[in-house]
């Protein structure tokens, strides 16, 4: 007997028989094919809309289907792991060879798990196309897995599916202020906290601007930490490498140039011109009119963070250890360097040795007339550490006190010395960061309220931002709670996008990051 799928009557009649052939998994070496003889049968109930059905084979196969059903359940765990093209490559390795449009039919067409209303939430925002268009990945930090991905990273839409999935207590977020509202709006009742990380990297933000308005004080620190080496008869640091006369001249051109534009940004700011209209009148991009109203001082540009490095770096130490030994013959260097793996040019290694020249003639006592010798040339060091910039003193000032050494906690002693704005500066972010890491919600009001009176632009704006926020910034400094697991779970969605070309459309992309996990 078998019975109808419509109105599940048994039936017994039969039309006729045809033969089904599946694939199957394979056995051993060999490639299997299943050739079965199936009936048509007549479905004698007159109320049924189907008059002829074809007995199902519930457990081997899917109606119309062309494989067996546990090789389409390897065939979708492929798909689902390696995506198309790789899926492809590793199934003629297991003997299952199929097609990578197959291999995402099926990855479509999986079962999506059921859908569990977590009770902590984690909100971010990823990007399916960087600087074009963005979506939402929502994680359930209790079971640490993914609950889902939307299209867009607007307030209503995060809104609309937290109405659609009620009972959530807790949503931990970034510092966006759309999502705060889609929360607002769609859980109410829910607790908001601040992701922590984010906290700290808008300090970092607010102290970078600081620091980029007294870039000045930050070389003065280093030139004179290298003074004070000198002075006790260390090591003299070799000084990192200057431009030539011709590129100096042009590189003080273009900042004339930028300057000229950022105060007519400001000219137009100070008019009332709002920044996208300031960023059309006068041809520039929207980011850097942001860039220069954020800085009420001409902010210089950051250098590179590679200048000085070279093939030469990983024969440095040999290269130095001969240089104070007494041996400063170019070519003579360059041999012994060749002779030992470098591949790098005679050139470099010119540039290189006439820094060291530099830097011991600057160092060493001019010869007066009633010396007979030459003074002896102090020993070289490459600089042990990278250059004070904005970025680096930022990170140098939010590093844990018991993470410093004692040439940070130097370093930031000069930077405290140098200027009163500085000192403030590093005062603010050691207390804030101090504060949220301690889990001190107590100390956030008065801290807010010394920023806001203080006279660094960058920290008044950022407490602003802040008060604006406050009831989820203190509510990061006394739960646990952050979206460190959402920032792994995008690492993940990265790679299957990366992995999946032009076809990660967000339907598949979604299958794949829930079922996967």
């Amino acid at each position: 007997m078998a019975c109808c799928p419509l109105c599940c009557r048994r039936a017994s009649r039969v039309h006729s028989r045809y033969e089904r052939t599946l694939a199957d998994l394979p056995w051993g070496e060999h490639a299997i094919l299943l050739r079965l003889r199936v009936r048509r049968l007549f479905c004698d109930n007159a109320r049924c809309e189907r008059r002829i059905f074809t007995e199902r084979l519930p457990g081997i196969a899917a109606p119309w289907a062309r494989k067996t059903a546990r090789l389409a359940t390897r065939l979708t765990a492929l798909g689902l792991a390696m995506g198309g093209a790789a899926g492809v490559r590793l199934s003629r390795v297991l003997l299952i060879p199929t097609a990578r449009n197959t291999l995402l039919r099926l990855s479509r067409a999986a079962p999506s798990p059921p859908e569990v209303t977590p009770a902590v939430l984690g909100v971010d925002d990823w990007a399916l196309r960087k600087r074009h268009s963005y979506g939402t990945v929502l994680i359930d930090l209790e079971r640490r897995r993914p609950v889902a991905l939307l299209p867009d990273r607007e307030a209503d839409t995060l809104a609309a599916w937290l109405r659609e999935h009620p009972g959530i207590e807790l949503v931990a977020r970034d510092r966006s202020g759309a999502y705060a509202d889609g929360i607002r709006r769609g859980a109410p009742e829910a607790v908001q906290v601040a992701d922590r990380f984010h906290l700290l990297q808008n300090l970092a933000e607010a102290l970078e601007t600081t620091f980029t308005a007294h870039a000045a004080s930050l070389r003065a620190v280093d030139q004179a930490r290298d003074q004070a080496f000198i002075a006790d008869g260390g090591p003299v640091p070799v000084a990192p490498p200057r431009l030539p006369a011709q590129a100096a001249t042009l590189a003080a051109e273009r900042r004339e140039r930028r300057m000229a534009r950022y105060q007519q940004v400001w000219s137009l700011h100070r008019e009332g011109w709002p920044g996208h209209a300031i960023a059309r009148r006068l041809g520039l991009g929207r980011s850097t009119v942001v860039r220069y109203l954020r800085h009420e001082t001409f902010p210089e540009r950051k250098g590179r963070s590679d200048v000085g490095r070279s093939l030469l770096d990983p024969w440095k130490p040999l290269l130095l250890k001969r240089w104070n030994a007494g041996q400063r013959d170019g070519r003579r260097l360059f041999r012994e360097l060749q002779g030992r793996g470098y591949r790098g040019s005679y050139p470099t290694l010119a540039r290189y040795t006439q820094r060291l020249w530099l830097a011991q003639e600057g160092a060493a006592p001019r010869r007066t007339r009633s010396s007979r010798r030459s003074p002896s040339l102090p020993s070289v060091i490459d600089r042990p550490e990278r250059p004070l910039t904005p970025r680096t003193a930022a990170w140098l000032t939010l590093r844990r006190p018991e993470r410093r050494n004692a040439s940070d906690t130097e370093r930031l002693a000069r930077l405290r010395d140098r200027d009163t704005s500085l000192a403030e500066a590093v005062d603010l972010a050691e207390e804030f960061a101090g504060l949220i890491r301690a889990r001190q919600p107590e100390r956030l009001g008065p801290w807010l309220a010394r920023a806001r009176d203080g006279k660094l632009p960058a920290f008044r704006g950022f407490a602003k931002r802040l008060g604006a926020d406050e009831a989820a910034v203190r509510t990061a400094a006394m739960l646990p709670w952050s979206t460190g697991q959402v920032e792994g779970q995008i690492n993940r969605l990265k790679t299957i996008k990366r992995q999946m070309y032009g076809r990660a459309k967000l339907d598949l992309l979604a299958r794949r990051f829930l079922l996967e996990a």
